[in-house]
């Protein structure tokens, strides 16, 4: 965690702030809109080009309306069926794909430039004798958050070594205070943009399941259409409509929670070594004073 000079008394030298790296998409509505504007443009003017179905509607690209008359030519065809919900569902796919790819580079910068496991043993070894200088060391090799927060609370135990002032007891809640604020202060980025995704985990299906409603009622209106008879198209419409947005649903609600658990587990991770590191310096605090 770098000191800011805004914060800083004045008179004192100014400290460079480590260069944070990449900390993840803030505009995450953007992100989104842009996401489904995409899954129209694919849906219109790729499922739905002239050459995905037969017989001649023309060189350009279809309409709902006309196509449903139609035979799809091929699986292409058949997905632009889905209808209107096909592209809610690929705007909520392409929305997770693109919050995986940015949290994978967030949370990478988090871990810091190697190994954390590695990073942990390190600091804990520089711990054990007493070598502040080089745990900070280590800190300023490593970044990201584990080692901005871990930077942090070695300057804070640096203070409380030089405070004659402060009980014990006081100063080794001085030092958990920090590990705490500077813990608070890295937790939000590398949470950003997840709940995003664990609403789609639900939202996928859901969508899905709207489609596969909607497909169904398409194909009893055509069974009950008529003097008694069947008009096969409309079922074969509806039918399809029904299957390619259960597809569709079921694939993004998977891609959805494969990326949440994945990145959450990974966040427990670093958390978890957030509270061995700052346990390990509360202790050695305790220990030597």
């Amino acid at each position: 965690m770098a000191t800011t000079n805004a914060t800083a008394p004045k008179g004192a030298p100014k400290v460079k702030k480590q260069a944070q790296g990449f900390t993840g998409i803030k505009s995450g509505f953007v992100v989104i809109i842009i996401c489904f504007v995409i899954a129209e443009l694919l849906y219109f003017f790729g499922a739905g080009h002239a050459s995905n179905f037969k017989g001649d509607i023309g060189a350009g690209f279809a309409v709902l309306s006309e196509v449903e008359a139609l035979e799809p030519a091929g699986l292409i065809g058949t997905v632009y069926l889905g209808g209107f919900v096909v592209p809610l569902i690929w705007g909520l796919f392409l929305t997770v794909f693109a919050f995986s790819i940015e949290r994978f580079f967030a949370i990478r910068n988090a871990y810091g430039r190697t190994s954390l496991t590695k990073f942990v043993a390190d600091i804990k070894s520089a711990l054990a004798h007493n070598d502040l200088a080089k745990a900070q060391a280590l800190c300023d090799k490593q970044r990201g958050s584990v080692a901005n927060v871990v930077g942090a609370t070695l300057k804070k135990y640096k203070e409380m070594e030089d405070n004659t002032v402060l009980s014990k007891e006081q100063k080794i809640i001085a030092i958990q205070k920090e590990l705490e604020e500077a813990t608070a202060l890295e937790m939000p980025m590398m949470q950003e943009n997840l709940p995003i995704i664990g609403t789609i985990v639900t939202l996928g299906t859901l969508m899905g399941l709207f489609g596969t409603v909607l497909g169904m009622i398409k194909s009893f209106s055509a069974m009950s259409a008529g003097d008694g008879g069947t008009d096969s198209t409309a079922l074969a419409t509806g039918i399809s409509e029904a299957l390619v947005n259960t597809a569709s649903g079921i694939a993004t609600g998977a891609l959805a929670v494969i990326a949440y658990n994945y990145y959450t587990n990974k966040i427990d991770r670093l958390t978890f070594s957030l509270d061995e590191v700052g346990f390990s310096i509360v202790q050695t605090f305790s220990a030597t004073h």
